[in-house]
């Protein structure tokens, strides 16, 4: 009987394997001939492999508690590429999950017709001209910000990043600029191929064509001849958080919008993708992405404060270290941070309690902050210590979470976990703002603690991206709502 159970086991996970393989192409063209990205439960399947596509059914199963099998995804995903569909985010376990539940009689493919009728409209282009971006900085963000922009560069219709700007830093600087987007030690190796093009002075990644501009003051660039119109500048150096400082990208020939990657100064909007999107207006040309903790606790206190009601709270983060602290014991201006950050925990200060009251106002006033740097390269905590206007329990706070998680408009913002094993390295490469750690939730009548995971370096990135999006027009429909 062990025997067969050991034949069946395996014979199971080949089948699985070989649906899941029979899969890829179809993702593949939908994403390259029609900009479609195939996701299950919001991970997507562009640019998977065969076994992340079965995590991807397996982190489902999880969440759902209920089984959800490439079987059963595989004929939802096959009938959409009977389709002619326009673009658009379309999301097959949750097709899956409907159609099991309320398939009203119909086959499969009769079912996915009516279901992505609204798009099955033909191929039709996202932009009339792919939006130019540069990047201000090359540095850990600038590069993590360029790994996911060339990887959602799909046909070349959306954004398009065209140069990021640098102090030339030796002879072979183009080269080293290559290898160190090409390997990180935190991420890992670049998922493709790198090259360079010394002529251009140009790092050529997956097909796209980076320059690389040296330049010591923003308004001495112009990018126009380069080619680059209209383009969206991302600062990632921090340098300047305020209007005027940001302003002189302005005056930089070929730049209409500025985003700093840190929280900014002044009247400069503060936008934290997915929760304040409306800040996002044509008439604007200067924002801030907030910090990565800002972006990481807003969407969860929007989502609490929404259904309970937040009376006061206190915000502390355990905050990996950064690049502003010294390896050893050294000089800094500010004080602690120059002791060892591998070998101390430090506590600093963080803005980010202050900051949530400019992306969610009614929060002014309500929480306090503070920081703890502890001695891990990436990955943080947030702890939230809430009083609510309305007693919940560990079972209602965490399902009303869950579903958030699952499905809402704060769906890429929030994830969801219900492991009782995982730590800090298991978030390296999260895409959302947060992870929830449910398991951790502790609820006292109307006090809580909540604990919240965040990827500071790449969750952070891909909501700046999120950002871009909003501001050039591209983002997708999500199907289904």
């Amino acid at each position: 009987m062990n025997n067969q159970k050991q034949t069946d086991y395996l014979k199971d996970w080949q089948s699985l394997e070989e649906y899941a393989e029979w899969m890829l192409p179809m993702i593949g063209r939908l994403y390259r001939d029609h900009n479609i990205v195939t996701t299950v439960y919001g991970r997507s399947l562009v640019h998977c492999a065969t076994i992340d596509i079965l995590k991807a059914h397996r982190f489902a199963r999880l969440i759902l508690d209920n089984e959800l099998s490439v079987r059963d995804t595989f004929p939802v995903l096959e009938a959409m590429t009977k389709l002619d569909l326009a673009p658009a985010r379309i999301d097959i376990g949750k097709l899956t999950v409907r159609y099991q539940a309320d398939g009203k009689g119909l086959e499969v493919g009769e079912f996915v017709r009516q279901e992505l009728a609204v798009i099955n409209t033909g191929r039709t282009p996202i932009l009339e001209e792919p939006q130019d971006i540069v990047l201000y900085g090359f540095g850990r963000i600038g590069r993590l910000l360029a790994r996911i922009l060339i990887e959602k560069s799909g046909s070349g219709e959306k954004l398009r990043l065209r140069a990021a700007v640098v102090r030339k830093g030796s002879a072979d600087d183009l080269v080293k600029r290559a290898s160190l987007l090409r390997r990180d030690s935190v991420h890992g190796p670049f998922h493709g191929i790198i090259t360079v093009d010394e002529e251009e002075n140009a790092i050529i990644a997956n097909g796209n064509m980076i320059r690389i501009i040296y330049a010591d003051a923003p308004e001495n660039v112009d990018y126009t001849q380069y080619g680059i119109q209209n383009a969206i500048l991302i600062d990632n150096t921090g340098k300047w958080r305020d209007r005027e400082g940001l302003g002189r990208h302005i005056k930089a020939p070929g730049i209409s919008r500025v985003i700093l990657t840190a929280p900014g100064k002044g009247d400069v909007p503060n936008v934290v993708a997915g929760v304040n999107n409306e800040l996002i207006i044509q008439e604007e040309t200067i924002f801030s992405a907030a910090s990565c903790t800002t972006n990481a606790i807003v969407p969860v206190l929007k989502a609490i404060n929404d259904r309970f009601g937040i009376v006061h709270g206190h915000v502390e983060t355990c905050h990996s270290y950064t690049n502003d602290q010294n390896l050893i014991d050294n000089y800094h201006k500010n004080s602690r941070r120059g002791r060892s950050a591998p070998l101390n925990m430090v506590i600093t200060e963080t803005g980010a309690a202050k900051a949530v009251a400019k992306v969610i106002p009614e929060l002014s006033g309500k929480l306090t902050g503070n920081a703890i740097r502890v001695p891990t390269p990436n990955v943080s905590l947030a702890i939230l210590n809430l009083e609510l206007a309305e007693a919940a329990d560990v079972a209602s706070l965490n399902s009303y979470l869950r579903n958030i998680s699952l499905d809402s408009p704060l769906q890429n913002q929030i994830d969801y976990t219900n492991s009782p094993e995982v730590v800090s390295s298991d978030f390296v490469g999260s895409r959302h703002a947060c992870v929830v750690d449910s398991l951790a939730t502790i609820v006292q009548g109307t006090r809580c603690v909540l604990y919240v995971w965040y990827d500071n370096e790449f969750g952070y990135s891909c909501q700046v991206v999120r950002m871009v999006q909003k501001m050039a027009g591209v983002e997708l429909p999500s199907i289904p709502n």
